[in-house]
């Protein structure tokens, strides 16, 4: 897998002048991110302050080839820890809530002052850094906002109440942060780190405190600040090399009353405590709304039974299993059903068993979701007080994630409904399936969001956290355009696959859905979609997928043709699938994430005269990385056609990678250039200077740096 980057991200550690601080801000710097180094310098019991702490980690991330400033503010005055960001680098991406002191006392002699201090920096000081960094992040559409808690905020512990209570606080105010932040892509988790730092080095035996380095803790800290982690208002622990996620769990409980017109006596409490306390058949509530929701049902259940079970009192979070069999026929099948075939030489790894690459397409393992989701009644039952029709239920956003790639079954898969919204026309079931291997290993992750029509109006929350984002596309011409058209046959092939449903075969079901035909599958799109992006961006190697996602908007007929429009960001495909025939866009929000890129594509289906430099360029910077290195940046050239952007390369000579689509993160420097006018510049006929004078080349960024190009476009002799 190639290295996860933060180029062009800006980041903000408080407290960053030692211990995890320190670590978290040297990480994100190596990995490409401006950092603003927050410390005021003070001692562990909030006292004094100095601008040497701060300084000496700045100086150690620039010794080191990276970016930053130091800031000295009290994280009390954030929003002028903000601005320091602001200033010098235009935005804030990231915000990692570190800093903290300690005034441990037993809970009978902490003062007011020991109260007070703790709070401010602690609890106070991330919320107004937060509060200074949220709106910028909005309104960029991306934020990733870190808060910091502990086990004695989870637990408790002896001589830390002032501590215990403002990191617990932390917890909550990073979980209401998730849910406003969450429609604008500003992610807030909380971190619950175990490690050696000033304020623990008098705490932990000599050994320990030697075990537990900030450094094994910053990696999974920067993860979820990367672009690519989903996850959101989660509770993370992490120590000594370990990481796993906690949340609070609820007791499936009991009811004290068997009506409504009963009261609740102290006896009754009493006689059912240990059905109180009993957390055998425990749930996890995700939110307010949920906990709400089960607490309505709990007295639309007042008639029955005392101790009910978790799915006749919660709606929720009832877990359903189911075994998926199949083979290499059912591969091959699911392949030819979404568009493979043998007109493409490389495809015959997915169609033939004797194959020394035989393989399968990912999006095949969408099938033991559908099928554990079909099988069993948590979308029937997902809406309390309602019985779902399932011919009433559509297929509106789709999630796969897979970590291996088996070609053969059983796989077991074990489906949650995690979120139920009240959309009001109907209910949004969001199912979170996880499909594991006979070794008990976790292979495949699906959610599948569904929109039961006629399911709405039952109280519940309109919007939620569960539902994994779709991304917006990109504000530029497509990177790569390829169309390929459906068979008539296309339908009752793919439903072969396991969805029967007669919506997509009998002509005489379809007009009771208010389809004038049967309609194709919206996962066999995805199927034809997902295919022509590995074909383009990862020559048809599964191994490279990682994940995908997507939202369907509109059927498909079959017979028609479906256009895939494809933007490369980095690792991430995003793509937008379109019939030709009608112009309809039938598949929108999607991307495929991809392990790495391995084969380069051409932006459209023209050829420009530019193209054969850029690979000449690439040759040359395989022949000798570390030239291209020596002249260091990001160069991002913008290549236009008849006045319009027709395509752009990248030329990443940090890395030494020269690629057509835009960069990973910020480019160093963006030059404009129409083909014929860097065709002559590539020949010597057309003189840089010349060029930027007359207005034929437009440079944005670092100007300097772009001098520097020159050699890598001498290209004459070869040519």
């Amino acid at each position: 897998m190639s290295d996860l980057s933060f180029d062009g991200k800006v980041a903000i550690v408080t407290g960053a002048g030692a211990g995890l601080g320190r670590a978290y801000a040297h990480l994100l710097a190596s990995r490409g991110a401006k950092v603003v180094v927050n410390d005021l310098g003070g001692g562990r019991h909030g006292d004094g302050s100095s601008a040497k702490a701060a300084d000496t980690v700045v100086e150690e991330i620039k010794a080191n080839g990276g970016t930053a400033v130091a800031d000295y503010n009290s994280v009390v005055d954030g929003d002028k820890i903000v601005q320091t960001a602001l200033d010098n680098f235009g935005r804030i991406d990231i915000l990692i809530n570190n800093a903290g002191i300690l005034r441990d006392k037993s809970f009978a002699r902490i003062s007011d002052q020991d109260w007070d201090l703790v709070h401010a920096v602690h609890l106070k000081g991330s919320f107004k850094t937060t509060q200074a960094a949220f709106p910028v992040m909005k309104k960029q559409g991306f934020g990733r906002i870190i808060m910091t808690a502990s086990n004695s905020g989870l637990y408790g512990n002896f001589g830390q109440a002032n501590y215990s209570a403002a990191k617990m606080g932390l917890i909550g105010l990073a979980k209401t942060v998730a849910i406003e932040g969450f429609k604008n892509n500003v992610f807030c988790n909380i971190i619950v780190p175990t490690a050696a730092s000033r304020l623990t080095e008098d705490i932990l035996p000599p050994d320990i405190f030697e075990a537990l380095k900030p450094e094994y803790i910053a990696p999974v800290v920067a993860y979820l600040c990367h672009d690519l982690c989903n996850e959101n208002g989660s509770i993370i622990e992490a120590a000594a090399g370990w990481a796993g996620k906690c949340t609070i769990f609820r007791a499936n409980g009991s009811l004290l009353r068997s009506s409504a017109t009963d009261n609740v006596t102290v006896e009754k409490v009493h006689e059912n405590w240990l059905k109180i306390t009993d957390l055998t058949s425990s749930s996890s509530l995700g939110s307010i709304q949920e906990a709400t929701g089960a607490l309505i049902q709990s007295l639309e259940n007042l008639g029955n039974t005392q101790g009910t079970s978790s799915q006749e009192t919660t709606g929720q979070n009832s877990e359903e299993n189911d075994v998926f069999e199949f083979n290499e026929r059912d591969v091959i099948l699911y392949a030819l059903a979404v568009g493979a075939s043998l007109t493409q030489s490389s495809e015959l790894k997915f169609l033939y068993e004797g194959h020394d690459q035989f393989s399968i397409l990912p999006t095949f393992y969408v099938l033991p979701a559908l099928q554990c989701v079909m099988s069993s009644s948590s979308t029937t039952n997902a809406v309390p007080g309602k019985d779902i029709d399932l011919s009433n239920v559509l297929h509106g956003e789709q999630y796969i994630e897979v970590f291996d790639l088996p070609t053969g079954g059983p796989l077991t898969s074990k489906a949650n409904v995690s979120e139920v919204l009240d959309k009001g026309s109907g209910a949004a079931i969001v199912s979170d399936i996880n499909s594991f291997d006979k070794n008990g290993n976790v292979v495949i992750k699906n959610q599948i969001v569904t929109f039961a029509v006629g399911a709405g109006g039952f109280g519940g929350p309109r919007t939620g956290t569960k539902i994994i984002p779709c991304r917006p596309k990109p504000k530029r011409s497509p990177d790569a355009s390829i169309s390929q058209k459906t068979s008539l046959d296309q339908a009752a092939l793919y439903r072969l696959t396991g969805d029967r449903n007669p919506l997509h075969i009998d002509p005489n079901i379809a007009p009771l859905a208010g389809f004038e035909k049967p309609i194709l599958h919206g996962l066999c799109s995805l199927g034809f979609s997902v295919r022509v992006v590995l074909q383009t961006y990862a020559d048809h190697d599964s191994t490279l997928f990682k994940a995908c996602k997507a939202r369907f908007t509109k059927p498909v007929i079959p017979g028609q043709t479906l256009k895939v429009d494809m933007w490369r960001e980095g690792n991430r495909i995003h793509f937008e699938t379109a019939v030709v025939e009608t112009g309809n866009v039938v598949i929108t929000g999607a991307y495929v994430d991809l392990k790495s890129v391995k084969a380069l594509v051409k932006m459209s289906s023209s050829e420009l005269k530019s193209d054969a430099i850029f690979e000449f360029i690439i040759e040359k910077v395989k022949e000798d990385p570390n030239k291209a290195k020596s002249i260091g940046g990001v160069f991002l050239y913008k290549i236009t056609k008849d006045g319009k952007e027709a395509k752009q390369w990248t030329m990443d000579l940090k890395n030494a990678k020269v690629y057509e689509g835009a960069p990973e993160g910020k480019p160093s420097t963006t030059l404009t250039v129409s083909d014929e006018d860097f065709l002559l510049l590539a020949e010597g006929k057309l003189q840089p200077q010349q060029a930027f004078m007359k207005g034929k080349l437009k440079i944005t960024g670092n100007i300097m740096l772009a001098q520097k190009l020159a050699p890598l476009l001498r290209t004459t002799a070869k040519l």
